[in-house]
């Protein structure tokens, strides 16, 4: 049976400021036949490096507007997906449908489906905590971790500022996207909150905003702990890929201590680039994360 989504008005997405990029679609990833995936894809197809842009919740690949164009100039390819239920991907309506299995298994399917190598993964907030569990079971295929204001749940309590957002959230099933983003980005213009805000018209195409904070392994029980726990050994131990962290210093939930012990977890991941007036949204700092990323990795010079 297929699975009932909805699809956001193209219209929506006319004019974005800042995201001139053409849209690109999959809709045959197995168990997902007829549900529509987008994705950015710019830079050469045939490029040795790869750039794998994760996005979290509530954004979409807006978020990486002022990233990609820095990565393609840097002759790499840059792919940067929309979750189900987020950006220009169709939103299944029931609320069941989203699962941290459901979000991953689409993320190798799609790795798989567009044959992407020499991959560098580049997350924050739910894609971190999706995209983290990735390098162990696609060794061949990721080659760098480019990380910011994420971690990987196994299953511990996330303190007090998550819980708050989690109950918060809970009373919100038509958040308010564009004011929350307002919110927590300083100098945001009305147009960007605007284009942030555009995947979402009504509630009822919120099902996937309304269900991740609640899928946030906090419990030991809670599906996707274990593959969690095993990716976070598997970082510790074994892998031997180069790695960049950046930090949103004034990030309440995902901050410096948690990138802190995050970075202790990645084997040799090198100390973080710290963003003091990033918050939790640092790709909005993305140009110069980057260059930098680029520099440290002797792909381009900083700039």
């Amino acid at each position: 049976m297929p699975i009932p989504a909805l699809r956001t008005p193209d219209d929506r997405f006319h004019a974005l400021p800042d995201f001139p990029f053409a849209p690109h679609y999959v809709d045959d990833l197995p168990g997902r036949e007829g549900l529509r995936l987008h994705y950015v894809d710019e830079g050469p197809a045939d490029a040795s490096r790869v750039f794998l842009c994760l996005h979290g919740q509530p954004s979409w690949s807006y978020l990486y507007r002022k990233m990609i164009p820095i990565f393609a100039a840097s002759g790499a390819r840059v792919i940067a997906p929309d979750l189900f239920g987020f950006g220009r991907s169709d939103k299944p309506t029931e609320d069941g449908v989203y699962t941290f299995d459901f979000h991953r298994d689409t993320l190798i399917a799609f790795i798989e489906r567009l044959n992407l190598r020499g991959i560098t993964l580049t997350v924050q907030d739910w894609g971190g905590l999706l995209g983290l569990t990735l390098p162990h079971a696609m060794p061949d295929r990721i080659a760098r971790l480019l990380v910011m204001n994420t971690t990987i749940a196994d299953g511990r309590p996330a303190g007090p500022g998550f819980d708050a957002w989690r109950a918060y959230n809970r009373t919100q099933p038509d958040l308010n996207v564009g004011a929350l983003m307002s919110r927590a980005i300083a100098g945001l213009t009305e147009a960007e909150a605007a284009a942030y805000a555009a995947p979402f018209p009504d509630a009822a195409h919120k099902a996937g905003v309304r269900r991740f904070p609640d899928l946030v392994m906090t419990d030991p029980g809670m599906e996707g702990v274990e593959t969690s726990r095993a990716a976070r050994a598997w970082l510790a131990k074994d892998w031997a890929g180069e790695s960049f962290m950046a930090v949103g210093m004034q990030d309440p939930v995902l901050g410096p201590e948690v990138m802190e012990d995050l970075r202790a977890t990645i084997r040799n991941c090198p100390p973080a680039m710290q963003i003091p007036e990033g918050g939790h949204f640092v790709q909005e700092h993305g140009a110069q994360i980057a260059r930098a990323a680029l520099a440290a990795w002797g792909d381009a010079p900083a700039a």
